[in-house]
């Protein structure tokens, strides 16, 4: 069976959809950062070097230093489907990102976004 074709997505190319997509609603890319190195463990510097090395998503996630082990906590519905319910893992960290940069953009706290 073919993976989805967004396991090949270059991190590098999403990046600034999810920066642009913040700062449309008055939020910061220092907010997005926020998000991604809570999630992965990734900082500013190894951050930067998956973006330079253009890493697609499979890599980007297999790669994370060390997901928090609170991302079970996100649940709701992103691209129609229930974040929670996802069975392939990599598709459910792809998802859980794009459902809390969905977050950040429409206003929640950053403390409810990382689930504190």
């Amino acid at each position: 069976m073919n993976k989805p074709k967004i396991f090949t997505y270059p991190f590098a190319s999403i990046y600034p959809l999810y920066i642009q997509k913040v700062e449309k609603k008055g939020r910061t890319k220092t907010e997005v950062d926020t998000v991604i190195f809570w999630m992965t463990g990734y900082n500013e510097q190894t951050l930067q070097q998956q973006i330079d090395n253009n890493t697609d998503l499979e890599t980007f996630f297999a790669q994370a230093p060390r997901m928090n082990p609170n991302i079970s906590k996100i649940t709701g519905v992103i691209c129609g489907h229930r974040v929670e319910e996802i069975k392939d893992t990599l598709m459910q960290k792809i998802r859980y990102l794009d459902k809390l940069i969905d977050e950040l953009a429409k206003g929640k706290a950053i403390e409810k976004i990382l689930r504190e």
